[in-house]
């Protein structure tokens, strides 16, 4: 009884184990050869800076008497900011307006002198030099107005000086003083003056975004630039590059170059100081062939893919250094490699192992037909499903970014690639 449940044990799992073997997956997976955009990207990152942050400061010294804005406001170009003490300046106003008044009344008196001083000079009632002072005293009598009419003018523009207005349309940054505080004009302090608040326009903001060495050659003024924000995640910002600075940073043994961004500000979401990440655009292709990057091979691991795929390594080499595909070679079908019909999957060996059915080897290749090892030059090697058979086909290939690449010659929208399950090496 035992023996005879060892046996259908035995049976049982003979079976499952056959099972397996055929329900087991294949060592690819297959992905059809279609249209996308593909988009080439130089990332970075970095804070939110004003273009232009501007310190205002009052021209007239005093005691800060008001001050009708806040952090954050917006405010435009003129708009009252802050009011200094006046009784000063308008203390010198007053003083001014009196002297020019004296300097007036001393020019007219000067005038009639020197109208009876001609008219005596004249008659010789008087001396030539009664008559040159006469002249000397008009002379002396206009400059004196004249000087008293600018200090007026110097004692209006210190009165308005009281009130500080905004020099820009702007959002307010920074509060550098309180009401009460006592500031200092920078025309009479060799300190520069005092800072009353900080302000900036943010309609259009700016990024110095470090960008690696590797990718500073792609970027050029007036690249398209994408920025997105933690504080709107959900969200894209447009912007464009302004300048690649001529200094590099080095950061950790990494040479850097401070790329900077202009970006347009809607609604001034985009506050100072918060973090960005910068998607600098150096390429882009729309609408192009595209296959996924773990689907290319070059010559250096195309035996060994091969064998994975149960092929003869050596013919599938002879035939994709027999194809020419950018002179003026086949560009798609299963004439991309010669007769894609002829490379069939490895068949059993009477006796154990595998023997690969192939045709007879094709002429030798032209050095300059074969694909560079590294596909430097744009040439690789995909393995295609066609016509229920795969056929190894090299291709030529453009931009890539970090999933797909673009195929320029080789296949058509009718192939479907293979992608190995695992990368097989040499």
């Amino acid at each position: 009884m035992s023996r005879h449940l060892s046996v259908v044990s035995a049976v049982v799992l003979a079976g499952v184990a056959a099972c397996q073997k055929v329900q087991s997956p294949p060592p690819y997976s297959l992905v059809p050869v279609a249209r996308r955009d593909i988009v080439v990207t130089a990332t970075a990152s970095g804070a939110i800076q004003p273009i232009l942050t501007l310190s205002v400061k009052s021209k007239a010294s005093g005691e800060i008497l008001a001050m009708p804005v806040q952090t954050g406001d917006e405010v435009q170009k003129g708009q009252l900011l802050a009011k200094i003490d006046p009784r000063i300046p308008r203390n010198n106003l007053t003083q001014a307006q009196a002297n020019v008044d004296v300097a007036q009344a001393q020019l007219e008196n000067a005038t009639a002198q020197l109208k009876r001083s001609e008219t005596l000079y004249q008659s010789k009632s008087i001396t030539e030099a009664d008559y040159e002072t006469a002249k000397l005293a008009y002379t002396s009598a206009k400059a004196a107005l004249v000087t008293a009419q600018a200090n007026l003018q110097t004692a209006k523009d210190a009165m308005e000086d009281t009130q500080v207005g905004a020099p820009i349309t702007g959002t307010i940054l920074e509060l550098d003083a309180v009401l009460g505080t006592v500031i200092s004009s920078p025309t009479n302090d060799v300190a520069g003056g005092t800072v009353i608040l900080k302000m900036a326009n943010l309609d259009t903001v700016q990024v110095s975004a470090l960008v690696d060495e590797t990718d500073v050659g792609k970027v050029r003024p007036g690249t398209a630039v994408t920025i997105t924000v933690d504080a709107y995640p959900n969200r894209q910002f447009e912007g464009r590059v302004l300048k690649i600075e001529p200094q590099a940073q080095v950061n950790q043994n990494v040479t850097m170059f401070p790329v900077d961004v202009n970006i347009t500000n809607p609604g001034h979401l985009l506050k100072p100081g918060m973090n960005t990440e910068v998607e600098i655009h150096t390429g882009a292709r729309e609408g192009v062939l595209a296959v996924p990057n773990a689907a290319l091979r070059t010559l250096r691991d195309v035996g060994s893919a091969a064998t994975v795929l149960g092929l003869d390594p050596q013919a599938v080499k002879r035939q994709i250094a027999s194809a020419q595909p950018d002179s003026g070679g086949p560009t798609g079908g299963d004439t991309a490699v010669g007769d894609g019909g002829k490379l069939h999957a490895a068949e059993p060996r009477k006796g154990g192992g595998t023997v690969a059915r192939s045709a007879p080897p094709p002429a030798p290749p032209t050095p300059a037909a074969a694909p560079t090892a590294g596909g430097s030059d744009g040439s690789h090697v995909v393995f295609a499903l066609r016509r229920g058979k795969i056929t190894a086909v090299p291709i030529r290939t453009g931009l890539t970014d970090q999933d797909y690449i673009e195929v320029t010659s080789g296949l058509t929208e009718q192939d479907t690639v293979l992608v190995l399950s695992s990368s097989p090496t040499r």
